[in-house]
């Protein structure tokens, strides 16, 4: 067996510092899109199930619930304690978590004369310094109209 010559060791060093420079880089743009995967996902679960709900209950979407967990899971997902996710709200919406998860969920509604409405946000601390990243999602319903679904808004989506 032989050993490498000069120019055959730049070249393999060449060639890995390419595949390094382009592998690393779409690693970590993956791994942040996979973070935002949970609160887009739940925040597209409580708008199809909100609009489903004031089809059923013109002008009427499901009462408010606060946030859920109470405290944002800092810098590790967390599995909630049995019950967590019991509010009347969250049931109807089928929002609900039984495995570790890294974001809050609030969903505001309010209803004034044949117009209803809802925020839905999701919060999370993903790195565990205290600043939030946010995302929210917005619907509206008048009467004899269909529901009015917002595109999600982010705000510091990898904080």
């Amino acid at each position: 067996m032989r050993s490498l010559t000069p120019v055959e060791a730049a070249l393999c060093v060449a060639v890995c510092g390419s595949v390094l420079a382009v592998g690393i880089p779409a690693f970590v743009r993956d791994l942040h899109a996979s973070r935002l995967v949970e609160p887009i996902d739940g925040l597209n679960r409580i708008a199809g199930a909100a609009a489903a709900h004031v089809a059923g209950e013109p002008n009427r979407y499901p009462d408010s619930a606060p946030r859920t967990p109470r405290d944002v899971p800092a810098g590790a997902p967390a599995l909630d304690p049995p019950g967590v996710w019991e509010h009347p709200t969250w049931v109807s919406l089928g929002l609900a978590f039984d495995i570790p998860h890294s974001y809050s969920f609030e969903f505001d509604s309010e209803r004034r004369g044949r117009r209803a409405k809802y925020v839905a946000v999701a919060q999370g601390d993903l790195d565990g310094d205290g600043q939030l990243s946010e995302f929210s999602i917005r619907g509206e319903a008048v009467d004899g109209r269909e529901p009015l679904t917002l595109p999600i808004e982010m705000r510091r989506e990898v904080e």
